[in-house]
This record gives structure tokens, C-alpha cells and sequence, in this order.
């Protein structure tokens, strides 16, 4: 009886080493913190419409942006920011990061409509992901990333063009504000993080 015993808690000893020998995917053990953004219960759509919850990318490093598709003006150029910042990308941990584009119009910006801007903008594949929820959840979210926004006219919002950073447990660890700045510290942090994740 004894040896079985022993046996038992060598196996929990060796499953416990092995669960924390997992790649930094694998977080689903840590607590979330207080911080964290995978505390939001919100629902959100893909631009494939598929129904997620933020706690879903966990794991991953987040650059997120608030945009929206019909926008002229300052939304191209955070589109711009953003595909900058993704052609440099660490290549070999660029699979550890989220480039993650937030609808702050959702009534216009249905994941069909998302769909078709992933497609012209050719964002429709990893590591591009894009979101709309119901507007009390978009403002909500907004909020937490200091980014304002209001309706100007039926087609219009002016907003804040704030680009942010998540680490892999969904805690804000850096902002780049402004259009066409130097993203070098940005990226650095995004390369940092993701490396980690190895």
C-alpha cells in the first residue's frame, strides 16, 4: 500500500514539473491580475464571426488599435502604424503576437463588413485579428485604454489614436500615441515580450 502511495504522489510530483515546463502559451494555471483585461466578460465578434472573449488571446502579446472601416482620415494612417510595426516583427516569435484591430463603430462595422476591409487591407491572416462588440462594450473597453471617441455625423467619430501593448496576461505594459511617430519602443517592448513566451 505503501508503494502505491509513493508511486501516487511521484506521478502528481512529475505532472506538476511537466505542467510548469509548458511554453508560455499555457498561462491557464496563473492567476489573473486585478489589471488584467481578460476580467472582461464581454463578448466579441471576429471578422470571421466567430464569438469570443478577450480571455480567449491569453498567452499572446497584444497590439491593439481602435479604428473604424469607413474612417478617411486618421484610421488609414493607425492602419499603416500597424503594419509597420508588424514588418518588424522578431520573425521567429512573431507567432506569440496579436495584431488586433478594435471596431469603435459596430452598427457599420458588422464582421462582414470587417471581413472585406481584413481582405482589401490584406490583414485577413495570422497575426491579425479584428473585433466589434455592442457599443456599451466598446465603450467600456475604450475607457480602459484612455481612448476617446464620439460621433461627429452618421458616418463619422473623431478619436483618439492611441496604438497599445499588451503583455501575455493582458496587462497594459505600453502606449504609442500619435500618427507616423517612431514606433522603435514599441516594437522593442512587443519583441520583449514575445521572446519570453519561448
Amino acid at each position: 500500500m505503501k508503494k502505491i502511495i509513493t508511486f501516487f504522489i511521484l506521478l502528481m510530483a512529475l505532472q506538476s514539473c511537466k505542467d510548469s515546463l509548458k511554453d508560455g502559451k499555457n498561462s491557464e494555471n496563473k492567476e489573473i491580475t486585478a489589471i488584467s483585461i481578460y476580467n472582461l466578460p464581454s463578448k466579441w465578434t471576429t471578422q470571421n464571426g466567430q464569438n469570443i472573449e478577450l480571455k480567449s488571446l491569453r498567452g499572446n502579446v497584444l497590439v491593439m488599435v481602435m479604428i473604424y472601416t469607413s474612417c478617411k482620415a486618421a484610421c488609414p494612417k493607425l492602419v499603416a502604424d500597424m503594419r509597420d510595426i508588424e514588418s518588424k516583427l522578431d520573425k521567429k516569435t512573431k507567432k506569440n503576437v496579436k495584431l488586433v484591430l478594435v471596431s469603435i463603430d459596430p452598427v457599420t462595422d458588422t464582421p462582414e463588413r470587417l471581413k472585406l476591409f481584413a481582405i482589401e487591407n490584406k490583414m485577413n491572416q495570422e497575426p491579425w485579428l479584428f473585433l466589434r462588440s455592442t457599443e456599451d462594450n466598446t465603450r467600456e473597453f475604450a475607457a480602459l485604454l484612455a481612448v476617446n471617441y464620439k460621433q461627429i455625423s452618421p458616418m463619422d467619430f473623431s478619436h483618439s489614436n492611441i496604438i497599445s501593448v499588451f503583455n501575455p496576461e493582458g496587462e497594459l505594459i505600453y502606449q504609442q500615441e500619435g500618427l507616423a511617430v517612431n514606433n522603435e519602443k514599441t516594437v522593442n517592448k512587443i519583441n520583449e515580450k514575445a521572446k519570453k513566451i519561448e
